[in-house]
């Protein structure tokens, strides 16, 4: 059995005077001061059962929340946190747009409309894409080989590589408006 020194933790002084107050307006008896009170769950033994039992559930909520934000609190290195795609400052911001590149060439095809090779270009830290037009560019490249680059993504000989990366460059400043 427990002392008697010791209470419950939901009885708090503020909720004992609020339950001897109740007392005091009911009598023992009809929480809602009903004369001839049918219905048991008004009575005062039954009532206070249940308003102890919401008691405690909050008590328990609150103790749910209290120990989420101390765990907040401990794993939290204290620095600020940044949205998602983070945020740069002017310095970090140059030298990342430094390192990117003009372009990315995505694939190459020929065109059903004019039959001459186009390049897929899709520039960087955008969603667009373009279309180059390579005119004559593959024209020094055997038929084996352009299919091949065009089906299979193989790389094409370095002077007819370095040709098609001249054109989409200066689509791509035309695009941009260097």
């Amino acid at each position: 059995m427990a002392s008697p020194d010791i209470l419950p933790q939901w009885s708090t002084p503020e909720r004992r005077a609020e339950l001897v107050s109740l007392f005091s307006r009911c009598g023992g008896f009809c929480v809602f001061g009903h004369k001839p009170c049918l219905v048991p769950e008004h009575h005062y033994t039954l009532f206070i059962e249940g308003l102890i039992d919401d008691w405690k559930h909050a008590d328990r909520e609150q103790k749910a929340i209290q120990w989420l934000d101390e765990l907040k609190a401990l794993h939290s290195l204290g620095e600020r946190r940044y949205p998602l795609r983070g945020q740069f400052s002017a310095i970090s911001k140059e030298i990342w747009g430094g390192h990117q590149p003009l372009f990315y060439i995505q694939n190459l095809g020929i065109s059903g409309i004019t039959l001459k090779p186009f390049a897929k270009v899709r520039l960087p830290s955008s969603y667009m894409r373009l279309y180059v037009d390579l005119g004559n560019a593959l024209r020094g490249v055997s038929k084996n080989k352009k299919r091949k680059a065009i089906r299979y993504n193989k790389p094409l000989a370095e002077s007819t590589q370095n040709l098609v990366n001249r054109l989409v460059r200066e689509a791509v400043r035309d695009a941009q408006g260097y």
